[in-house]
Parts: structure tokens; sequence; C-alpha cells
């Protein structure tokens, strides 16, 4: 071709004024191939295989908001009780959420329960009876001693970044065993504190992020899917309306390809039709026998609310929801005591002990706590060092969350926080080494977990976690 005919005066000058061009053609390839990637499958919830066996098919997390004093409940430190009102013989941390004072012993005592003869606090007398199932984590720590950021990094794996929450990276990487309702539901969440994002999916594909019923101001009662029916359409026309807009949408995306916010609201729209008939059933607790009503707390009005939460959970695992999240929170904090520790420990475990030791049994009775993970806790622990008279501080350098079931070694405690209880010393596990654990224990490899965005590959350890080997069964 005669280079003149293009307005170019060598082929140096024809590739000079290309290269743009030649970018382009690059760019789009890459885009092109991230689309693919991230497409999303005609049905997102379908279950998938895990990475290796299973031990466990699917989680239920107790969240204690406000951050439990891991010293005053499951982990004892007799050098507190000893040493109480004495200055804390070593340095505390360089960054603190506020001062804190002199050391604080716990106002409970400590006995030893079960076979395995772990100390549970008295706040917890039900729970204890359950002790020979309970995996206590004694060495957690986190990064951030404020609220928002240690809820996000316990829900999410960042205190700082937008990211998708654990319950949708579980169900993104295993799907849902019923497609008639959510793979991830949270009941009563908090709207403080990191609020939807600690359920959300962010850039994961919409139908991954948590379906939530109520919130913390909401009675458990009035907790329900809105509009679950329609009361103006049949189910037959409603379906001909989604099978018209499906193939409208459809023939959209053949020419525009992938769109994951459309794709996502198709998806919904499905999830919501075949909801109308399981989700009400789910809710319903008129089928449970008077004996299970009363174990969970219902004929108390302290235990009701919480109750009725972990009542739900366990119809939802049994109808094979992925990721079950259950909050004890008020409309703020819930166990965040910086004044008046004995009182509102004691009024937050009178609300929770009950029901949770329920639960517990109740899975078991059922068959179900085999391979059901259950995971308690809040998103950090409190100081052994007193904040005014009688409170403690956020404490993010050592704290207890526990597990039972789904595969981890049953009445077994591991690593431990120092003598008063400040920072995890032995056998640390960082928020990191717990999510990748929790997936390890669902048979998934966390690394290879992954979900390309924005260029890169992105998981919820982020770059780190390690599986606590040593806790599996």
């Amino acid at each position: 071709m005669d280079d003149r005919r293009m307005g170019l005066t060598s082929r140096r000058q024809m590739l000079r004024e290309c290269a743009a061009g030649f970018g382009s053609v690059a760019l789009a390839a890459l885009l092109a191939e991230e689309s693919a990637a991230t497409a999303q499958p005609a049905n997102p919830l379908a279950p998938r295989a895990p990475h290796f066996a299973p031990k466990a098919k699917r989680v239920i997390f107790l969240f204690m908001k406000g951050g439990p004093s891991h010293i005053d409940t499951f982990d004892p430190k007799p050098l507190l009780q000893r040493d109480d009102g004495k200055p804390l013989p070593f340095a505390k941390p360089r960054v603190q959420f506020a001062e804190t004072g002199m050391l604080l012993g716990s106002p409970w005592k400590f006995r030893r329960f079960g076979e395995s003869g772990i100390p549970v606090s008295e706040l917890f007398p039900h729970v204890a009876q359950c002790v020979d199932d309970l995996c206590i984590l004694n060495s957690l720590h986190g990064t951030n001693p404020a609220h928002g950021g240690a809820l996000l990094k316990l829900h999410t794996g960042s205190d700082n970044f937008v990211r998708p929450s654990m319950g949708s990276w579980i169900t993104y990487g295993l799907g849902s065993e019923n497609q008639n309702l959510p793979g991830f539901l949270t009941i009563c969440p908090t709207l403080a504190h990191g609020g939807v994002l600690n359920w959300g999916s962010a850039f994961l594909p919409a139908a991954y992020q948590g379906t939530p019923l109520g919130n913390a101001a909401v009675p458990s009662k009035e907790a329900r899917v809105r509009f679950i029916k329609n009361a103006q359409f049949s189910p037959g026309l409603q379906r001909t309306q989604l099978d018209m807009l499906s193939e409208l949408n459809r023939d959209h995306l053949g020419r525009t390809g992938p769109d994951q916010a459309l794709e996502g609201r198709l998806a919904s729209f499905e999830l919501a039709f075949r909801m109308q008939n399981e989700m009400p059933l789910a809710e319903d607790l008129a089928g449970e026998s008077p004996a299970t009503l009363r174990a969970y707390g219902l004929d108390d009005p302290v235990t009701a609310n919480f109750g009725r939460q972990c009542l739900l959970a366990r119809r939802f695992a049994e109808r094979g929801v992925r990721f079950v999240q259950v909050t004890h929170s008020d409309a703020f904090v819930q166990w965040d005591q910086h004044s008046d520790l004995k009182q509102g420990h004691e009024k937050n475990a009178r609300e929770v002990d009950r029901p949770i030791a329920a639960l517990l049994m109740d899975l078991k009775a059922r068959g179900l706590l085999e391979d059901t993970l259950v995971l308690w806790g809040g998103e950090f622990g409190r100081t052994p060092t007193a904040q005014g008279k009688n409170g403690r501080d956020h404490n993010p350098e050592g704290f207890t969350m526990w597990l039972a079931g789904g595969g981890v070694k049953p009445g077994f405690r591991y690593g431990a926080t120092d003598d008063y209880g400040y920072y995890a010393v032995d056998n640390k596990m960082h928020i990191h080494d717990l999510h990748a654990t929790i997936l390890h224990l669902l048979g998934v490899d966390h690394e290879k977990l992954t979900y390309r965005y924005a260029g890169r590959d992105f998981r919820l350890t982020d770059i780190a976690g390690h599986v606590a080997h040593e806790i599996v069964a």
C-alpha cells in the first residue's frame, strides 16, 4: 500500500500515529476477558462444589455487637483478680480508643464445666452446659479499636475499603442449597457502624448480598420480608410478566454484553417470585412445639426477642440457607460497657444465654450441628484496665470468639492472651486467620476463592490469612 494515500510519509509515522489504536485493541481484549470472568451464571445461587471435602455446609453467626468482655466471659485471669486496682505491669498499646486506669478484676466467678473442664463465667450458666461442644478461640486479635472499622474488618476483612461481606463470599463460592430462599440472610442487623456494608456484596454480583429481616431497632417478631405476598396478581400472571421481562432484558444483554446491575435485578425478581411460598413457611413458628418455644425463651420477655432470632436461624439453616447471621444489638451498641460493666453485661447475657444454649442443643438433637458451623463473638474484646470506675474500653489486641459444630474440635481451647488478658500471645489468630479457617471448614481454599475486579483478584482474606488446622476435628 502507498503510505502517501493514507496521508502518512513513512511506515514509522503510521505506527506512531496508530499507537493509541493498538493500546485500545489491547484494552478492549482485557476488558472482554474480565467481563467473561465475572459474568453472572444463569442461576447464581445454584450449589457449587467446594475445593475439597467440607466439614460444614452452612454457617450461623451469632454476632454480639459492641464487644463482649472476654475476661468476664470465656477467658478467666486469676492474676487480674489478684491485682485488682493495681497498675498494668507492662505497656499499653500505642494506639488506644481512650485512656484507661488501673486493673479491674472481673465481677463474676468462673467455674469449670463438662468433661472438658473448660472454665465459663457465671454470666453464661446455660451456654456452660454446652461447653463440651464449644471450640473456644482465646487469641483473636484485630487492627481497629473503633466500632465502625472493627465491624467492617470482622464482616468484610477490610476496615477501610468497601469489600464483600463474609456471607457474600461464602454464597458466591458455594451457592445455596435452597433456590427458593436467599443464600445469605441477616436477622435484625445493626444499621450503625458500617450498616449495610456489613452484609453487602460490594463488587460481587448482587445475588450474593445479604437479605435483611428487620433491623436492630425492630422487634424480631416484626422482622419480615416486606411485600412477600402479592394480593393483586396471581402467581400465573406474575410468572408471565417475569418471563416477558426476562426475555426483553436477555435480548438487550445479547446486544450489549454482560451488565452486572441488570443481571442482578433479574435474579432478584426471580428469587422474590420463588420466595412467596417458602419464606412465610420458614418464618411461621406455629408448627413449633411449646417445649421448643420455651427452650428458646419465647415465654420470657427478657429472652423472647433474641430467642426468636435464634429459632429462625435454625429454621433457615435446616432449609438449606448457606449463611445466617443473628445480631444481638439495640439501635446502636449493646455490649459496649464503658461504664456500669456489671449491670450492662448481666443484662446482655440474660437476653442471649438461654437462646444460644437452646440453639446449640436443638441443632445437635436434629443432627444439624455436625455440619452447621456456629460462630459467636463481637468485633473486639475489652480492656483489663478500668475506664472510669467500673467500665472497660475497646480492646482489639486480644479477645475471644467461639465456634461449635461444623468440624471443629469440641470441648477445646485454642490460643491464649497474656496473664491479664490485654494481648493475644499464644497461637495468635488474626481476623484474616479466622476467615481462612471458616472457609477451610466449608471446603474452600481461601487463596482460591477470588473475584477479579478493577484489574486485580480480590479475596476475603486479601493477601493474608492462615488456617488454624489445630482446631479442626
